[in-house]
């Protein structure tokens, strides 16, 4: 497995952008970053999971294969996950210490989108987790559009934060290609 990849490697969005905020905008607590979730040491990665959340394809396989197969057995016991919720397992074999998996919509249906993220939230908040990293739920497989997903993780998380102040120091938008990563920063700077 590659080196793990601290919170103290990935810039702040207000950094990467460039942006003249006080250090207490939102800007300052997000960050986007272009690699493998697998390799990020933040206290939660959430999995973009399906409602078994016994692993798959894409983000959720990566994920399974990363942390072993204790996993797949703490995910069992979950007894699965509905659409727009998100329950919390150890990380196991990942530099995270939780992975909290959440389950988005298939097709655009942001309200459930919107969920998902809050949720993770929640779950990171209740468990005193600082740090917590997202891939672009349902933009994969489930066939969310990247640019209306993008919106709507940032316009839940930008929320979320302003209405749970101090909650966290950083939350990861963390994307597997340069168009996604392109799209995200787009997004962020017109906040």
């Amino acid at each position: 497995m590659a080196a793990a990849v601290t919170l103290g490697e990935i810039r702040t969005a207000a950094e990467q952008l460039g942006a003249r905020r006080a250090a207490g905008s939102f800007l300052a607590a997000v960050s986007v970053w272009h690699g493998d979730i697998t390799r990020l040491q933040v206290d939660a990665i959430v999995n973009a999971a399906d409602e078994a959340v016994l692993g798959g394809g894409g983000v959720d396989g990566a994920i399974h294969r990363a942390a072993g197969p204790r996993l797949l057995e703490a995910c069992r016991a979950l007894g699965g996950c509905r659409t727009g919720q998100a329950k919390m397992t150890a990380g196991f074999g990942l530099p995270a210490g939780h992975v909290i998996h959440a389950v988005g919509p298939v097709g655009e249906r942001p309200e459930l989108l919107a969920s998902a993220y809050r949720e993770s939230l929640d779950i990171a908040r209740a468990h005193g987790l600082r740090t917590v990293a997202f891939p672009c739920i349902s933009a994969g497989v489930f066939g969310y559009p990247k640019a209306a997903a993008c919106a709507v993780a940032v316009d839940t998380v930008r929320a979320w934060l302003a209405a749970n102040a101090g909650a966290l120091d950083r939350v990861i938008f963390c994307v597997f290609d340069q168009a996604s990563a392109d799209i995200y920063r787009a997004r962020l700077s017109e906040c």
